[in-house]
């Protein structure tokens, strides 16, 4: 099995509130900026979008967008920049854009496959978890080898709220059949930092600047040493 670097870190063993943290019963992973790097063909759709109206995406629009779903997320592009469009003709436009970028552009984050390999050899339940789309992540996991080991796939379509609310992974802990503590959650990016599971930020170029006081650690890749610690 493959091993992360070999770095030297200070073990996570406790959170802030000096409470022991709770064996890893389950890991839900996002998917977006986390798992594959697709933050940057959603920068270049939102860009191409708003040059067509005149404006700019930028870094703090995006922070708006993340974790949100469908029209709810181009709603925020709308209100941000006064938009007269409505928000079906807006996504149906990032649709089409995100659609003929993806199969050029996709790829994965750096130890996505080691990750993967020590979760399979863990023993440990891990789900996918994602705001996006079923329909793209039909797309993205079409060919992958380990789809089979996701115990369950949540999607945007799964859920009525997305990211910040905890919709989302309050409904991965009643699928994996565990209280929330007892599950991992993966997230890029601050909205994703769901209170009651323990959160692990894995920020990306996109999302550094973002907030993620409600992680419990803030990791510098998926090789972290600190994050596999965590499953063992």
């Amino acid at each position: 099995m493959a091993t992360p670097p070999h770095r030297v870190f200070e073990p996570i063993t406790q959170r802030d509130d000096s409470e022991p943290i709770p064996a890893v019963a389950g890991v839900a992973l996002d998917m977006d900026g986390l798992l594959f790097d697709t933050e940057r063909i959603y920068w270049q759709v939102g860009d191409t979008i708003l040059q067509r109206r005149g404006h700019r995406y930028s870094a703090a629009l995006q922070a708006r967008m993340m974790g949100r779903i469908g029209t709810a997320a181009v709603q925020q592009m709308i209100d941000y920049h006064a938009l007269d469009d409505s928000a079906e003709e807006l996504l149906a436009e990032s649709d089409q854009l995100y659609g003929e970028l993806l199969p050029g552009l996709l790829r994965p984050m750096p130890g996505l496959e080691e990750w993967i390999e020590l979760l399979q050899h863990s023993g440990v339940p891990f789900a996918l978890t994602t705001s996006s789309r079923r329909k793209w992540v039909d797309v993205i996991f079409a060919e992958l080898h380990w789809r089979q080991s996701l115990t369950f796939v949540l999607t945007g379509d799964d859920v009525r709220q997305g990211k910040p609310h905890p919709e989302m992974y309050l409904t991965a802990a009643e699928k994996f059949q565990l209280q929330p503590q007892q599950m991992l959650v993966l997230e890029d990016s601050g909205n994703g930092c769901a209170a009651g599971a323990n959160v692990v930020a894995i920020p990306n170029e996109h999302t550094r600047e973002q907030d993620f006081s409600g992680a419990m650690l803030v990791a510098e890749s998926l090789l972290d040493q600190r994050l596999w610690q965590l499953l063992r």
